[in-house]
């Protein structure tokens, strides 16, 4: 070995490398200009109480967004998300009614029930070998017919009866819809559960063995295989993931307002699919972070709601998302073309 040569693990990266190689980069450099463009162009953006509504739009999507973006840096996509929100909020208020029991019950049931909906879809892809997009379109629409049949075929109609006046309810709605209030200005817990969940994803991905699984399966599959990754296992982990997102997003959207309509949701998983681009997940799988997905889904929130406080037509909302999304895709490529260019 020359003297010259050195190892490159020695290296030192230096602060601007590190800066550079962070996917959620572009992110942060979008969702500083949104903010910034809201500030002048919206009376009463700034205030605490509007943040406060932009923060509670940004957790009902970020809370899925967070697995939605663990699947995608495993290399695979859930198109059957949005329902599957609806899905537990159902199961949720139809068993909990049925059985005249505790709501507690439903609850539970519920996340019985969207745990084992994430590992079919896992275990149909890994067994089947076919793409993740055919596997979860399939349950999408299964799911989409299952909620409006049941539901109409329980309760007769196209909505659940309410619960709120069932034993277990007050605390239920502790837990997955009260408002905390800091100073004069009130947050939703859905917030709290939010940043939880980025907490809890990016110590999985930065600092467990489970975390090195997932970047490795969505890297290169068979490479991960070969030096004894276990494959189908983190793939039906990361499917159950969301399905344990869709459940504290269901049990909100049953506590906040009583009742569930059946044919809500659809459309809503390319909300958090959006969402996980924007904060620097690649479609191709092997890299992203959840602080990203926060990140993208604080821009999905300023944007829905700077767009109401500027009193702008808001048809034009989809416009502006889908420009958000082709833009932050392509910072993002740029951003990783000047980190590799520093190596």
């Amino acid at each position: 070995m020359s003297a010259t040569t050195v190892d490159e693990r020695l290296l030192e990266t230096s602060p601007l490398r590190k800066l550079l190689g962070r996917p959620e980069l572009g992110s942060v450099v979008g969702a500083i200009a949104v903010f910034v463009f809201f500030a002048f162009v919206a009376d009463g953006f700034l205030r605490a109480s509007s943040l406060s509504t932009v923060l509670y739009a940004s957790s009902t999507i970020g809370i899925m967004a967070v697995p939605v973006a663990l699947l995608m840096i495993g290399g695979e996509f859930d198109l059957s998300a949005g329902v599957l929100v609806t899905s537990s909020a159902l199961v949720s208020s139809m068993f909990s009614y049925q059985l005249t029991a505790n709501v507690w019950v439903g609850v539970g049931v519920s996340l019985l029930v969207t745990l084992a909906i994430g590992a079919f879809n896992g275990i149909m892809l890994t067994r089947t070998k076919l793409p993740s997009f055919i596997i979860t379109l399939g349950t999408f629409l299964m799911l989409t017919g299952m909620n409006l049949g049941f539901t109409k075929l329980i309760d007769g109609t196209v909505s659940t009866k309410s619960i709120a006046d069932m034993e277990g309810f007050p605390s239920a709605h502790d837990v997955f819809a009260s408002t905390l209030t800091v100073g004069d200005v009130d947050f939703k817990v859905t917030i709290l559960w939010w940043l939880g969940l980025v907490a809890l994803a990016s110590w999985i991905l930065l600092r467990t063995r489970a975390g090195n699984w997932i970047f490795a399966v969505g890297g290169n599959q068979e490479a991960a295989r070969a030096v004894g990754v276990p494959v189908t296992k983190t793939k039906i982990g990361l499917y159950m993931g969301v399905g344990l997102g869709a459940w504290i997003s269901g049990q909100h959207l049953l506590f906040s307002f009583d009742v569930v309509q059946s044919g809500e949701g659809v459309g809503n998983e390319l909300i958090y699919i959006i969402a996980a681009v924007i904060g620097g997940c690649l479609i191709t799988g092997g890299y992203g972070s959840a602080v990203g997905s926060a990140v993208g889904a604080f821009i999905f929130g300023m944007t829905s709601k700077g767009i109401v406080f500027a009193e702008w037509n808001p048809d034009w909302f989809k416009f502006f998302l889908g420009a958000m999304l082709l833009l932050a895709t392509l910072l993002n490529a740029w951003v990783r073309k000047r980190a590799e260019a520093t190596k």
